[in-house]
């Protein structure tokens, strides 16, 4: 079972500001440890809802709106990608997240990702193949 676990935006996360050393040492011990124990599928920050755009389409057509978006409750600061036999391991994980971010005070959510057998006979080679062309471009890239 594939699992996200997403970092709620804060107004810190919204203001650029720098991580902490402390914070950056005990993030890396702890993407380390899910790299260790096979868990870890990959992860990364994101830039401030400033940098960013919101398309909107309406009738198929778009509408872009520029950042920064006001609700940083809504927004996403980062994420991680774990794969784990079960929804109580995943949770396990992300009741050790560090407690240096957001100075004890962040919001994770934890959504699983859809798999091929979620999709039943609508699952075809082609869509198979995709996910392969996908995942030996992300291993090409590493």
């Amino acid at each position: 079972m594939r699992f996200m676990i997403i970092r709620k935006a804060d107004p810190q996360t919204e203001a650029w500001a720098k991580p902490s050393q402390a914070l950056v040492d005990a993030m890396m011990a702890y993407n380390e440890e899910m790299i260790r124990a096979g868990v870890m599928l990959g992860g990364d920050g994101l830039k401030p809802s400033s940098r960013g755009h919101r398309i909107k389409f309406s009738k198929g057509k778009p509408k872009v709106t520029d950042g920064p978006f006001a609700e940083t409750k809504e927004l996403v600061a980062g994420f991680t990608i774990i794969q784990v036999g079960s929804r109580g391991e995943a949770l396990k994980w992300v009741e050790r997240w560090p407690i240096e971010d957001g100075d004890g005070e962040v919001e994770l959510e934890l959504r699983e990702l859809y798999e091929a057998d979620d999709f039943g006979e609508q699952f075809t080679p082609a869509i198979e193949r995709q996910g392969e062309l996908l995942r030996e471009r992300q291993n090409s890239a590493r």
